[in-house]
């Protein structure tokens, strides 16, 4: 019995889909929008219902900041597996709602990993990002807060459950990202607007990153961050070049390029491990493990409570709060709350 949460979502969905093919007796899927449930479901529902498979699909509406309604769904389904891919990630909105990362990808991660703790969940796989490595935005330390307090759960006395991160960069053409957006601004006429003609990303397409989250999960003893290669970065530049030739037009001439300049919290470019992480590989080529750092964890912990604390207040010290538990996160002090 697997339990996808943000079920659907660019990567939950692609998660389903796959899981699906896997034949489970039966796939929980849980999602805070109803409409993206609804689309996910029929889909699914569809697939088996074609292929007279006998998988119990269950749509579940649900945050994953109500901690009993996730308590209800792990133990009334008797979860086995759990993919935690609930989260906010855009960068831009993220800087203009801090408190929102921190109640969901920090406080909403809380909940389904202690859940998953308390009720032996065989394993907990957590959908990371490249943004958590050296944070320059608040989704980005956010999502590294998450990673450890996921890590400070498997080393809890008496722990059954393997706790796993996979952490990867952007994928192509999910909700949000700059693919789709290009595609509009080009049907549209122009411009096509890139932050910054230097800025590189790392690119994957979202059935390749899934896979190997999926594959990532089996080789899991505990405690591991899986790091996917992501292979060659890409300028962003090269890209919007790329599919205004390929929609028959020419760049700078029928579509003009701009440069609007980086947002806030946004890098030239990301990383997919800190240095001092390292790099073991694995029988998979494109499946790397990273050293989880030592950090002092009962600190982290009051930490953790203190930012709870202010994030259900005024809010306004978010980032310094986020700061003391992620140190190398580094923001700049832009006046907003």
């Amino acid at each position: 019995n697997i339990l996808v949460t943000g079920a659907g979502g660019s990567i939950g969905s692609e998660l389903c889909r796959q899981i699906l093919q896997l034949q489970p007796e039966s796939l929980i899927l849980f999602e805070l929008s109803e409409f993206s449930l609804y689309q996910i479901e029929k889909e699914l529902s569809e697939l088996i219902e074609r292929d007279k498979s006998t998988i119990k699909l269950v749509a579940l509406l649900g945050s994953v900041q109500d901690q009993a309604r996730l308590e209800s769904a792990l133990t009334d389904y008797h979860v086995h597996t759990l993919y935690h891919a609930a989260a906010y990630k855009h960068v831009p909105l993220i800087e203009k709602n801090p408190h929102e990362a921190i109640l969901v990808n920090v406080l909403g991660t809380k909940n389904v990993a202690s859940l998953a703790s308390k009720y032996n969940i065989n394993r907990f796989v957590m959908i990371s990002t490249d943004k958590a490595v050296n944070p320059t935005n608040v989704m980005g330390a956010s999502k590294r807060s998450a990673e450890l307090f996921v890590q400070a759960l498997q080393d809890i006395p008496n722990n059954k459950t393997k706790f796993i991160t996979t952490r990867f960069g952007n994928v192509l053409g999910s909700n949000g990202s700059v693919i789709p957006l290009f595609r509009k601004q080009i049907e549209e006429g122009g411009p096509v607007t890139v932050t910054d003609k230097n800025i590189i990303r790392y690119f994957m397409t979202i059935p390749e990153a899934v896979s190997l989250v999926l594959q990532a999960g089996a080789y899991a003893k505990g405690g591991e961050i899986f790091v996917l290669d992501m292979g060659e970065p890409m300028r962003i530049d090269d890209l919007a070049r790329n599919l205004i030739k390929l929609s028959g037009l020419r760049p700078d001439e029928d579509i003009k390029i701009q440069y609007t300049g980086l947002r806030p919290g946004e890098k030239l470019y990301e990383e997919l491990l800190m240095a001092e992480e390292g790099l073991r590989k694995t029988a998979h080529e494109k499946i790397f493990i990273g050293k989880p750092l030592e950090f002092d964890q009962e600190k982290f912990l009051k930490q953790l409570e203190q930012l709870k604390k202010e994030t259900y207040q005024d809010g306004n010290h978010i980032r310094e709060s986020v700061r003391e538990i992620v140190e190398t996160y580094q923001y700049q002090e832009t006046g907003e709350t």
